[in-house]
């Protein structure tokens, strides 16, 4: 790790950064691409060659179905080229565009909601276009709704299914280089983060009071870093310099947010009263987002039960066939605002496993007790040990989701035990709907062993959430589930 700059009287940074800042801030140093990791360059273009074949696909089905009704009027085929007419590749042109303009091209972003909405947007501005270009030409509706709606719904299903690949694969295991900027005392802990529970590389450290220094930002160009990590930035005058020297040269920026950060992200540039401010916006439709994922949780429940019914059955013999006791194990914990609710789970462990623990806590392997693992726990059948592996013993918790008590994603509810040795802070947790997988299930599952750590995370994914976050978790938890990694 190393490279930490020395720090620099105030007066004489700001006479630096002045002389090299002649033109104004914003200046590219010069024209050039952002600075892309060997990851980067081979998903991007997979990303678009995606992208085209998802809106040909659904351009095709659109083809097929209106020909029946009402095809696509003359007066929009200019030409026709690979069996497509010419009004498809003009929007696919603009789907292309508004997707690099939205970050959505940068080879790091998985933003599908985004996704969907610049599709909207493209396909509503070609509606408001084809009225100007001729108001006598009626646009038919069942084309129209068709395409759009296709466009969306294959542009991110294949979006997910490349996501799913590359994260596997070669290709998403790639290491980024990247510069950490923190304070001294975090600076270790965040470097042993990154090496090893990511694809980071660390290739050099700075003080966070040194951040803003000429030398500190030389240091992070002579690096070779794609990538600068920073935590805790001095509140000064010079802040946003940082980001602009950065841009500058095509690295990117990535900041640990504290809860004042969070907002500032949320918020939205506006004078008030002659003052700059930053409002932060309230939707339209208050709640929305949140009712569709509800509604996406009790569907997804629903369908999950009915094509998984096969499993639930070979699962319930397996456990009958394999040990004595009942199918699944119900245990008590703490939910939505401190309540207590049962979880249901298939039975993984040997029938007095709940006596059992007394004796063996001891043996507990987590630093503050908080929760309880042992990694090769005595009391797991080997049943059990396949249905932890495999997180398939989590499936009845797609009952608990119909009661309205769980949801598909979000924190993580313990049992009592865990609950009353917390400190008063993790209980934020408690303030949103638990979840079967959350945010600290794909970033370490049963690697985390400081109950800190999980109570971060869950913090962050409350600060944070979105839909698309929600979808994230639940892909990077199908690829966990499907490659068995790190349950125990």
């Amino acid at each position: 790790m190393g490279n930490f700059s020395p720090n620099q009287p105030p007066k004489k940074v700001v006479a630096n950064f002045s002389h090299q800042s002649i033109l104004d801030l914003r200046a590219p140093h010069r024209l050039q691409l952002l600075h892309l990791s060997p990851k980067q360059r081979r998903i991007i273009p997979l990303i678009l060659l995606g992208d085209l074949i998802a809106l040909a696909i659904a351009w095709y089905l659109t083809h097929y179905l209106n020909q029946f009704y009402s095809p696509i009027p003359q007066e929009f085929i200019w030409w026709t080229w690979m069996g497509i007419p010419s009004l498809f590749w003009v929007l696919a042109a603009l789907v292309v565009m508004f997707f690099a303009y939205g970050g959505l091209y940068d080879g790091n972003s998985q933003n599908y909601v985004r996704g969907g909405q610049l599709i909207s947007g493209v396909y509503l501005l070609c509606l408001v276009l084809s009225y100007f270009y001729d108001p006598k030409i009626d646009l038919p509706r069942s084309l129209f709704f068709t395409a759009w709606f296709s466009s969306v719904l294959t542009v991110t299903s294949l979006r997910i299914l490349l996501s799913l690949f590359w994260r596997q694969s070669s290709i998403g295991k790639q290491s980024v280089s990247v510069f950490l900027i923190a304070p001294g005392s975090k600076l270790p802990k965040l470097a042993r983060i990154l090496e090893t529970r990511g694809s980071y590389r660390v290739v050099g450290a700075a003080l966070a009071n040194c951040a803003h220094t000429p030398t500190t930002l030389q240091t992070i160009i002579d690096s070779g870093a794609t990538e600068v990590l920073a935590e805790d930035l001095p509140q000064t005058k010079l802040a946003s310099i940082l980001y602009w020297q950065l841009r500058r040269r095509g690295v990117s920026l990535r900041l640990i947010p504290s809860s004042v950060e969070v907002l500032h992200r949320r918020g939205v540039s506006e004078i008030c009263a002659g003052i700059p401010t930053l409002r932060v916006e309230t939707p339209l439709l208050v709640g929305w987002d949140y009712r569709l994922k509800r509604w996406l949780d009790i569907i997804g429940a629903f369908i999950g039960i009915i094509i998984l019914a096969p499993v639930f059955i070979g699962i319930a013999i397996a456990i009958k066939c394999s040990s004595p006791g009942a199918i699944f194990f119900c245990q008590e914990r703490i939910g939505l605002h401190g309540k207590a609710f049962k979880m249901w789970k298939f039975r993984t462990m040997v029938a007095n496993a709940a006596k059992m623990q007394a004796q063996l806590e001891t043996q507990n392997q987590t630093s503050d007790g908080i929760m309880f693992k042992i990694k090769h726990d005595p009391r797991i059948t080997p049943v059990g040990h396949f249905l932890r592996q495999t997180s398939l013993d989590e499936l009845p918790q797609l009952f608990n989701i119909l009661l309205g008590q769980m949801s598909l994603v979000g924190p993580r509810p313990l049992p009592i035990r865990d609950v009353a040795r917390m400190e008063s802070w993790h209980h934020i947790r408690h303030q949103v709907l638990p979840g079967i997988t959350g945010l600290w299930q794909i970033s370490g599952r049963s690697d985390i062993d400081d109950f800190d750590d999980a109570a971060r995370l869950d913090l962050y994914y409350i600060d944070n959430w979105s839909l698309n976050l929600d979808i994230d978790i639940l892909i990077e938890t199908l690829r966990i589930f499907l490659f068995s990694k790190g349950a125990y």
